[in-house]
């Protein structure tokens, strides 16, 4: 019969391994939130980008017709409101500060209720108006189109 000498086993103890969890448990609570606002911030391009498309359709649209539109559909996107090309935005237009859609308009740019930019409170939403003057809703909305 084989016997084992158990003071020359090699392994971790018990509380080696309670160490070692507790560790990455801090470091995961440090890295979370900034990965997660990471990613939230690379996101508002997809609104930004989704605006400035509407705005240069707007403006040729203006071009062509000598007047503005409400209806994305008019500007050759396939849905009204237009959804963003992640997905993350959605995309609409109302009569500017004129009052008249003829003559100025404002894009908005809001969250999908099922992205994850819904839960990003820093910049809500982006707004653009036929003037290009470039605004935000959110706690942090005066950074909102510098990334």
């Amino acid at each position: 019969m084989m016997q084992f000498d158990l003071s020359k086993q090699k392994g971790f103890t018990l509380l080696e391994l309670m160490i070692v969890v507790v560790i990455v448990g801090v470091l995961m609570a440090i890295a979370l939130p900034a990965y997660q606002d990471s990613v939230r911030k690379g996101k508002r391009s997809d609104a930004m980008a989704a605006l400035m498309d509407a705005v240069n359709r707007q403006e040729q649209f203006m071009l062509d017709r000598n007047t503005y539109t409400l209806d994305m559909t008019d500007l050759g996107f396939a849905a009204d409101p237009l959804v963003s090309t992640e997905l993350h935005y959605t995309i609409d237009a109302v009569a500017g500060t004129t009052g008249s859609i003829a003559t100025s308009y404002t894009l908005t740019a809001t969250p999908v209720g099922t992205s994850t930019q819904a839960d990003d409170d820093r910049c809500t939403s982006f707004i653009i108006t036929s003037n290009g003057i470039k605004t935000a809703t959110g706690t942090n909305n005066t950074q909102c189109w510098g990334l």
